[in-house]
């Protein structure tokens, strides 16, 4: 058996209707893993991939802006599937402004979805994870402003790097159980994330010069990295931060 086969597995991707998350569904039921997709609104291309490389697929309508539903989201994955054995934080927001003109109302709602509800998810399905008594696999999807502080995104960096020091606590808490924590950090992503980067040309060009790889990533890039991180291959990996870049932090 390959060491990165996901048969039999659950996976519950939140934000997978569109982009990295969507990407990560797909390998993931590509490895065999079945999918709980996460999100606030129907993730139907996801399905249709998930469901015709023959995986069982249900999606959540969640806002995960606040906390009230993350007992609902574990509770419908394990009457659903009977468990859950792989966890990814990939939904998040961004909010750009100069520092000086940043708001409050722009400040909570990014630390809302990428921090606290992030971290209390991640704390129900750890619970599960336990309780189960078999392991299992949680995966943050980080950023290079886990590394960097960025321009004009106050409240994403702070949140970003917050996440990162995050999957190395629980990773410091729950390896002696054989629970794998770890992130993924993506670089610069063609995704709705960067819309207003791309669409800058000083900026986009500024970006495109930096990246060894010479090219914007794919949603498809970060596949790889995410089963990888989620199978037994990566069964010795704790609290590590796995950045998908094209090279950007080797220059």
């Amino acid at each position: 058996m390959s060491p990165f086969d996901l048969t039999g597995k659950v996976a519950i991707v939140t934000g997978a209707n569109t982009g990295l998350g969507q990407a990560i569904a797909e390998a993931l039921a590509t490895a065999g893993a079945d999918i709980v997709a996460v999100g606030r609104t129907p993730p139907v291309d996801t399905r249709f991939a998930v469901e015709a490389l023959g995986r069982r697929f249900h999606d959540i309508a969640a806002d995960l802006s606040t906390m009230e539903p993350i007992a609902r989201i574990v509770a419908e994955t394990v009457e659903h599937f009977g468990g859950v054995d792989i966890l990814v934080n990939n939904a998040g927001i961004i909010r750009r402004n100069d520092a000086a003109l940043f708001t409050e109302d722009d400040w909570d709602a990014v630390m809302d979805v990428n921090l606290k509800t992030t971290f209390f998810l991640t704390q129900a399905v750890g619970r599960r994870m336990i309780e189960q008594g078999r392991g299992g696999k949680i995966i943050n999807i980080a950023s290079m402003l886990s590394y960097q502080g960025g321009i004009r995104v106050p409240s994403y960096a702070a949140s970003k790097s917050g996440l990162a020091g995050i999957t190395k606590a629980l990773a410091n808490e729950w390896a002696a159980k054989g629970i794998n924590v770890n992130a993924i950090a993506p670089g610069y992503f063609s995704t709705n994330n960067t819309t207003a980067l791309r669409a800058d040309e000083d900026r986009s060009r500024d970006i495109l010069a930096r990246i060894p790889a010479g090219r914007w990533g794919t949603p498809a890039d970060i596949g790889g990295a995410a089963v990888f991180l989620s199978s037994s291959a990566a069964d010795y990996v704790h609290g590590t931060l796995l950045a998908v870049d094209g090279g950007w932090l080797a220059r």
